[in-house]
């Protein structure tokens, strides 16, 4: 498939060089563009307080976002709310768990985390079942994380907290764009609020997420790449195999790997730091990635090399003032056995020549 212009419905990543997107660039020589299709806009402390909900009333908190992590504890400020140091909190990645070092010390409360989606989370929760759980979100009515927290019956009270609002995209001309790539319900809202007709314009759409697919679904709009997948575990991939012809395989519907169907856990869920097993950074290109893991490694060593090399001069510049200390003690040890010898040489003479004279006026008055 020829793919020349790209529009991916998300900000641009904070290192573009580090992003699985940059293979796409370099190998396939595509353009891409980064633009989100909506604003995140905060509730209010007195919108919030129409829900009557009182933060500090709860024993854990769900965290989906950053987004609801930075408005969590903004409404937590501006509510005057104390958070009890005794505040669980379960975060869907690791990436998200660290997110919250910017407003509490990360290594003094009980911070859980999943692998990577919020499927893998539930196995976690079901070892906390007797937790009184808050959930601050956006406003949809219905997601596919409020389905996974009620289909497993968990208890938790959803706290709108932040409204997702569809930016202006009408200086886009869709058209010039061989694929777009949306990852969210609200990206499908934007992109047809500002496009009532796109259904017709016959795009190649591509979308992450089975929530983003049930609204391109419900809008009549056709999907044409579809990620998760076990070929495709990410966006990038999705679109390097439709780059290159492969034909779509089945999406891939997250489940934890112990969890049973009724949502309990099989197995250990971790320790109270997480000690969930992480899963390897995505790349759309195996031999990057493998060339990545080297030049890490070669990285590693060098620096070893460079603490082992500063540690040996250390090491010899200690050896070197320890010798010179200890010659200079020497020196002024033999000066001072010199200057003591001279001293009593003299005496001796001294004593010599008193007795001397003494001799010589004895034997005058003989005389």
């Amino acid at each position: 498939m020829k793919v020349k212009k790209i529009l991916i419905s998300q900000p641009a990543p904070a290192d573009l060089e580090k992003s699985p997107y940059k293979n796409l660039v370099n190998q396939y020589g595509v353009d891409i563009t980064f633009y989100k299709f909506f604003e995140v806009v905060g509730l209010t402390a007195s919108e919030f307080r129409k829900s009557r909900i009182h933060l500090s009333e709860y024993t854990a908190i769900i965290f989906n976002s950053k987004n609801s992590i930075d408005h969590f504890f903004r409404l937590a400020k501006e509510l005057r709310e104390v958070i009890p140091d005794t505040m669980k909190y379960f975060c869907t990645s690791e990436a998200i768990a660290l997110y919250l070092q910017n407003y509490i010390q990360y290594r003094k409360r009980k911070i859980f985390f999943g692998a990577q989606y919020f499927a893998d989370l539930i196995e976690v929760l079901s070892k906390h079942r007797d937790e009184k759980f808050l959930f601050p979100c956006s406003d949809e009515k219905q997601t596919e994380y409020t389905k996974l927290l009620d289909k497993n019956k968990f208890k938790y009270t959803k706290a709108t907290m932040y409204t997702s609002v569809p930016r202006d995209l009408k200086d886009f001309k869709l058209k010039d764009f061989d694929v777009i790539c949306l990852f969210s319900p609200i990206g499908v809202r934007s992109l047809l609020k500002n496009f009532p007709n796109v259904a017709e314009m016959n795009l190649t759409i591509a979308a992450f997420g089975t929530s983003t697919h049930a609204a391109l679904k419900a809008a009549g709009i056709k999907l044409t790449i579809a990620a998760p997948t076990k070929a495709s575990p990410s966006m990038a991939m999705a679109i390097e195999n439709y780059i290159n012809g492969k034909g779509q395989d089945d999406v891939v519907i997250s489940r934890p790997s112990g969890l049973k169907k009724d949502g309990h856990s099989s197995r250990s869920a971790g320790s109270a730091t997480g000690t969930v097993k992480k899963t390897k950074s995505v790349f759309a290109n195996k031999a990057k990635y493998k060339q990545l893991q080297e030049e890490r490694k070669a990285q590693a060593a060098a620096r070893r090399a460079e603490r082992q090399a500063a540690k040996a001069a250390k090491e010899a510049e200690t050896a070197t003032t320890i010798a010179a200390t200890s010659a200079t003690k020497s020196s002024t040890t033999k000066t001072t056995a010199a200057k003591s010898t001279t001293k009593t040489t003299a005496v001796k003479g001294a004593s010599k020549s008193t007795a001397t004279k003494t001799s010589t006026k004895v034997t005058k008055k003989s005389v």
